[in-house]
């Protein structure tokens, strides 16, 4: 008996278009693509009326710890995704314990279920075997920065920041794809540009990319992230004597902002690429766009304590309107602005999917007051769904997403009892809504952004595509069909269109249910 299984009567993506062939997958490789004889033994699946792609990589996740979970793994795979990229904005569970990555973004990523040490090498290594998709890794800087300097807010010193690049090239040596960096969160709002292109140095050595969440509050904000990325690149590339790409996470601002700056890079000579999700609205700690930095940066029990000073709880609700009032995303309406997703205080369960302005009416409360009981009830793990001052229409969002340089992301937070349906939904909606519906990209466009270009970019070798040789991550997708089910008001409804996706050659999703096959792997830059 052979072993393989043969993809029959689908089609697959051309340049010029679509063509009618089969796949056939033996072991966890391509072995053929065309018109492929049958052999005894072969299992055989039917595509026809489908398309093959290659498996879509998830640029920006927060999945990173719940790849064991069921609900998560098949909501990834409903959508096509077959990879992920963690260590996301700066704070993930390796290097260290995890212990810090496990209580700031105890709302975000929450705890790992199986790392307890070992840095990037054993991160790595507890998915493989363990979760149906594979999962790819960024160095964290801010988990850098806080395993060597804590929770202190001024400049790292010499020694300090020589055992920084220390771990940040250990990580890359135990498999990184780069370093990535959240400097709107705690520790890296305290990192300079000085500090990060000192990191960024063995990064660039390796070949590897730096990502970040800019510095500023995007949106109106953004070229003052991009001046500081584009300054980032070029002191690294002459430390490490070799150049080092950028890839900007989940730029959103309106296109005109986005394109220019786009630009900007290029004619600064930067490699440049980004992710963009398919929504309007972002997601993040809710902390983070209110209390200033010096709180949320304070170990849990002493932030509760802040806020619940009664000498000092004024001002600290002035500050905490002026931050959020002067956001560039949130603005004056911020109460308006902000739903609240998870909240892990049970006596507000209720709260969930109500804005600030809508829950703290109910609860006859000022909307500020409101938050700061809510972030000392919780312990500061909640998070909440982010409008912006000025809502972009799809067609906006499609001149972003038409740039070459765009890649898929989605920013993916499945915790909480009102996500963003974003993790849910992402994917499948970049094909309804781009490539069935506005014509933005053709099946070839969609190849490139959601698998192509990132496997290339972040360096997943022999992925991204349907040929002969390449590792057969790959989905059927129907494309009248495909479409998102999650909405805000419904935000973990899962994607249709997608039923059968496979990981190394191996059937991980059949019929839209998971087979419970563990296929999936660490995934080291430059491995298969």
């Amino acid at each position: 008996m052979s072993g393989r299984t043969v993809l029959r009567g689908g089609s697959v993506v051309t340049p010029s278009g679509t063509a009618r062939a089969d796949v056939a997958l033996d072991g966890a490789v391509i072995a053929r693509v065309g018109e492929v004889e049958a052999r005894d033994g072969d299992l055989v699946i039917d595509a026809s009326g489908r398309l093959v792609l290659p498996g879509f990589v998830d640029a920006h996740s927060h999945a990173d710890g719940l790849l064991r979970e069921p609900e998560v793994t098949r909501a990834l795979l409903r959508q096509g995704v077959t990879t992920i990229i963690g260590g996301q904005d700066g704070v993930s569970y390796a290097p260290g314990d995890g212990a810090y990555a496990t209580g700031y973004f105890a709302a975000i990523n929450g705890p790992h279920p199986a790392y307890r040490g070992g840095g990037v090498a054993e991160l790595l290594a507890v998915v493989d075997g363990a979760s149906a998709l594979n999962a790819a890794y960024l160095v964290p800087a801010g988990t850098v920065r806080f395993e060597v300097c804590g929770r202190r807010t001024g400049p790292a010193a010499d020694a300090e920041r020589a055992r920084m690049v220390e771990l940040v090239a250990q990580g890359m040596a135990d498999g990184a794809l780069g370093l990535s960096t959240g400097l709107d969160y705690v520790p890296g709002i305290f990192q300079d540009a000085d500090e990060i292109a000192a990191l960024c140095v063995p990064v660039a050595a390796a070949g590897g990319v730096y990502v970040s969440h800019m510095r500023g509050g995007y949106e109106a904000n953004t070229a003052a992230g991009i001046t500081e990325m584009a300054e980032i690149s070029r002191r690294a590339a002459r430390g490490a004597g070799a150049p080092l790409p950028v890839h900007v996470s989940h730029l959103h601002a309106d296109a005109d902002i986005v394109l220019s700056q786009l630009d900007a890079l290029a004619e600064a000579g930067v490699d440049a690429t980004f992710d963009a999700y398919p929504y309007i609205r972002g997601c993040t700690l809710l902390g983070m766009p209110l209390l200033p930095p010096e709180v949320s940066a304070l170990p849990a029990d002493e932030a509760v304590a802040r806020i619940g000073d009664p000498e000092g709880r004024d001002a600290l609700r002035t500050a905490c309107i002026e931050r959020a009032s002067n956001s560039p995303s949130l603005g004056p309406d911020w109460p308006d602005m902000i739903t609240l997703a998870h909240i892990a205080a049970s006596e507000y369960a209720w709260a969930h999917g109500l804005t600030l302005r809508a829950a703290s009416a109910r609860a006859a409360q000022d909307p500020m007051d409101f938050a700061l009981d809510l972030l000392a009830a919780s312990r500061m793990e909640s998070s909440a769904v982010m409008a912006v001052r000025n809502p972009r229409p799809a067609t906006e969002l499609a001149r972003i997403f038409a740039h070459p340089g765009h890649i898929g992301g989605s920013d993916g937070i499945f915790i909480g009892a009102h996500p963003h349906p974003r993790a849910a939904g992402s994917f499948a909606r970049y094909l309804r809504e781009f490539v069935r519906e506005l014509g933005t990209w053709s099946w070839a466009d969609a190849v490139h952004h959601l698998s192509a270009q990132p496997a290339r970019r972040f360096g997943l070798d022999r992925r991204g595509v349907v040929e002969a040789g390449a590792i057969a991550d790959l989905l059927l997708v129907d494309p009248e069909v495909v479409a998102d089910g999650s909405t805000y008001e419904n935000p973990r409804e899962p994607a249709v269109g997608i039923d059968d996706v496979f990981v190394a050659g191996v059937r991980v999703l059949a019929g839209g249910e998971l087979t419970g096959a563990l296929p999936g792997r660490g995934l080291r830059r430059g491995g298969a």
